[in-house]
């Protein structure tokens, strides 16, 4: 799928400059294709004046690159075009805020073909280009829709990550061209995926981005993926689209594609980046996390003292993590986002500990948070099998960092009053 690349300042600069260019072409000159006129022979009737393509573009190196790109090639004549379902504009007002709520808007913008190429081959990427089987009626059907599509009125839809993106909907618009749903049989390893599977499948050598995900992200993800659904990424439907069928008039079952071949062989250095090392990853900085924890819950047990700036530390990062997620639970518009189960962990009631830990007044409102809290801890052990909602490995050691410290607190306080009553 196509987003802004950041990986260095000149890469950014060149991509900006790029994609600024397409989004004014798309604006100010609209490409308005049309097919060309057949003839009576049959020979020539059998190959449609316009040519189309469906191109996916392979992994990048950064987060929104990894699962590949999909756009259209429409050729007829001298013109050769490339319509983009993957536009967007991180300079628009309130692009992050209205994306983590769930309201980001893309575009689709016809431009020169070599324009779109020379942005993968800057980038190392390769390319693969899968000619359409299409009839010259489908293909002039097809052309009409992608018209209408780039009309400035209808060029902007709502994006949706794995419903509505850059690589479903070209499908889309070939499906609807044909008049029938194309027959996509995904490969057998894939089989019984969900949409995490899918991410994690490709994510797999960037654990931070995977572990963001398992924490914004809810059970809404993780139901078995149709073979149509799993076309949300783009390299996994170029991979369907190689066997891919539909039935003509007379219900006799036809390939969709009529080859697969690589345009631009892609470099070393423009795939994804090597695996984060071991020691780097969440699992890792969560392990460590729970040692440190333990090692601290020993030495205040001993002590009978509580290491209050520790905790305050500790609860302001879940606290923070919290208001995050019950944004996305209650205020983002993200189908996925809700419900999630991890807000019995993660929640904006773990600030208080942070608020109050300082101040001997408040002692009473944290031990009531810490009951809640550990009571809150147990459900969500209970009730996790049972929520559907796959687990990051690396959440375990983080609860029980969370259970350690409140069961310390609740034991060392209660000693202190009995002491004190003593």
């Amino acid at each position: 799928m196509t987003y802004k690349r950041a990986d260095i300042i000149l890469s950014k600069f060149i991509h900006n400059i790029i994609h600024s260019f397409l989004m004014v072409t798309a604006m100010l000159l609209p490409v308005r294709v049309g097919a060309a006129t057949t003839t009576d022979s049959v020979a020539e009737a059998e190959v449609p004046a316009v040519r189309v393509s469906l191109v996916t573009c392979s992994a990048g190196s950064d987060i929104y690159e990894l699962c590949g790109h999909t756009a259209l090639r429409v050729r007829s004549g001298d013109m050769d075009m490339a319509v983009n379902y993957g536009i967007f504009d991180f300079n628009a007002p309130n692009f992050v805020y209205r994306f983590v709520k769930g309201e980001t808007d893309y575009m689709v913008a016809a431009y020169p073909f070599e324009y779109f190429m020379e942005d993968y081959r800057r980038q190392g990427r390769s390319v693969t280009e899968q000619p359409l089987n299409l009839t010259p009626q489908q293909a002039e059907k097809l052309i009409a829709l992608l018209d209408s599509n780039l009309r400035p009125e209808n060029r902007v839809y709502r994006y949706n990550y794995v419903k509505d993106n850059c690589s479903t909907r070209p499908l889309s618009m070939i499906e609807r061209a044909l008049g029938d749903t194309i027959a996509l049989t995904a490969p057998a390893k894939t089989e019984g995926w969900s949409f995490r599977d899918a991410m994690r499948h490709y994510h797999k050598g960037y654990p931070w981005y995977q572990f963001g995900i398992d924490l914004a992200l809810g059970s809404g993800i993780d139901y078995p993926m149709s073979d149509r659904e799993k076309a949300f990424a783009p390299m996994m439907l170029s991979e369907m689209m190689k066997t891919a069928v539909v039935k003509d008039s007379a219900g006799r079952e036809l390939p969709i594609v009529a080859d697969t071949r690589i345009i631009a062989e892609g470099r070393p250095d423009g795939g994804p980046s090597s695996p984060t090392p071991w020691y780097l990853t969440p699992m890792a900085a969560a392990i460590a996390l729970l040692v440190i924890t333990v090692a601290v819950t020993l030495r205040d047990l001993k002590r009978r003292k509580i290491t209050c700036w520790y905790d305050f530390i500790i609860f302001a990062l879940y606290g923070t993590a919290g208001c995050v997620i019950a944004f996305l639970v209650f205020i983002s518009v993200h189908e996925a986002t809700s419900p999630n189960i991890l807000l019995l962990w993660l929640n904006p009631l773990c600030l208080l500990v942070s608020a109050c830990i300082f101040i001997k007044k408040c002692r009473r409102l944290v031990i009531l948070y810490g009951i809640v809290n550990f009571v809150a801890l147990i459900l969500l052990t209970l009730m996790w099998p049972l929520s559907g909602q796959s687990i990051n490995p690396a959440f375990i050691p983080l609860i029980l960092t969370d259970a350690i410290l409140t069961a310390r607190y609740l034991y060392i306080t209660r000693c202190d009053e009995k002491t004190t009553r003593d």
